[in-house]
């Protein structure tokens, strides 16, 4: 290793574009590392940044439902908890256990709040194009989620027109619950509307990655549940080729990870009592997978030797380093993590 690549390694962790061997563009990655306890562990750039959670909040969204007893009730198992937490890729077993879930709490497609968008996965929206499919809000990323939100209005008899925004009895509890995991009030907790049209939380990363290191360990039956499901089904968590997806399934039982838009990532560490959340601080989604995968080797290469953890991240490094190409399909370049966390 050269001084200038010594030096590189040494920075805070950054995303780097290339494009014909040359850099590109650089993307700033801010990290926060915890444990159960909120106490810092590592971090890169600001651990403190305030940001939506995005879609990473959806386990703490899908707890509620186990809690409360809706889950029982409606007789969601795994496989639909998995699906409430998920971000999925509009793929048919996502789209049919909507159905299902849907017809399950005696409630209809037309009611869910979010609107469809061109399926996640490229191979399924070149298909439903193809296909001349009219998207419908099934084929939402969230539309789990959104079942989820109408289940529990369903179960405790709220109303489900509005369930989706700010001030409805479904968004309080789910609030409620934020807060609980996060450690953070109620009024602390900042309010936006997510494109999914549901309610999002803004909250420092730190906040956010202490509720996964509480979420990866606790001994309660209810996120022993949540996370169980996750891990057993990761291919509804997200689905074909996804990170969420193929890193729960290289490593199950050991790394709990859900992405969120606008390149924020999160995920637990059981075996450390730890949790990660790291935010692209320029949003592009693209980069939080390759970010989040270099948090986990620094992570695990520091302190995995002390509880006897290791992953198989070689079995990714398709995402790793993930190849750019250019309208003909040709590699043209690649996005590579180069920095260092650093260890409090």
């Amino acid at each position: 290793m050269n001084q200038v690549e010594a030096l590189r390694a040494m920075a805070p962790l950054t995303i780097e574009s290339t494009r014909s061997g040359l850099v590109e563009s650089v993307h700033r990655v801010s990290v926060a590392v915890v444990d159960a306890t909120g106490r810092l562990v590592a971090s890169s750039g600001d651990p403190g940044l305030v940001t939506f959670w995005r879609s990473a909040a959806k386990p703490f969204q899908a707890l509620p439902l186990v809690l409360d007893g809706a889950a029982d009730r409606w007789g969601f198992g795994p496989q639909e908890l998995a699906l409430a937490c998920a971000s999925h890729s509009s793929e048919p077993v996502h789209r049919e256990r909507v159905e299902a879930m849907l017809r399950a709490c005696g409630c209809q497609e037309e009611q869910l709040a979010c609107g469809p968008h061109p399926p996640i996965s490229a191979a399924v929206a070149e298909e439903a194009a193809r296909g001349g499919v009219k998207l419908t809000p099934k084929w939402s990323n969230c539309s789990g989620k959104h079942t989820g939100m109408l289940a529990l209005a369903r179960h405790h008899g709220w109303p489900t027109e509005g369930y989706a925004r700010a001030g409805h009895p479904v968004q309080e509890r789910l609030l409620q619950e934020v807060s609980r995991w996060t450690g953070l009030p109620r009024d602390e907790v900042l309010l936006g509307v997510d494109g999914c049209t549901a309610v999002c939380f803004a909250l420092p990363l730190g906040a956010m990655a202490r509720a996964y290191a509480l979420l990866g360990c606790s001994p309660e039956a209810a996120p022993k549940r949540l996370r169980e499901a996750m891990w057993a089904h990761p291919e509804l968590v997200a689905g074909t080729g996804r990170l969420c997806t193929e890193l729960m399934t290289a490593c199950r039982g050991s790394v709990l990870a859900k992405v969120g838009a606008e390149g924020v990532y999160s995920a637990a560490l059981p075996g450390l009592g730890m949790g990660v959340t790291l935010k692209v601080e320029d949003g592009d989604g693209r980069c939080s997978p390759p970010a989040l995968l270099a948090v986990l080797r620094q992570v695990v290469a520091r302190l995995g030797p002390q509880v006897g953890l290791t992953l198989p991240l070689e079995q990714l490094s398709h995402h790793v380093e993930p190849v750019l190409r250019n309208t003909r399909g040709e590699a043209i370049g690649s996005l590579r993590a180069t920095g260092a966390l650093e260890f409090h």
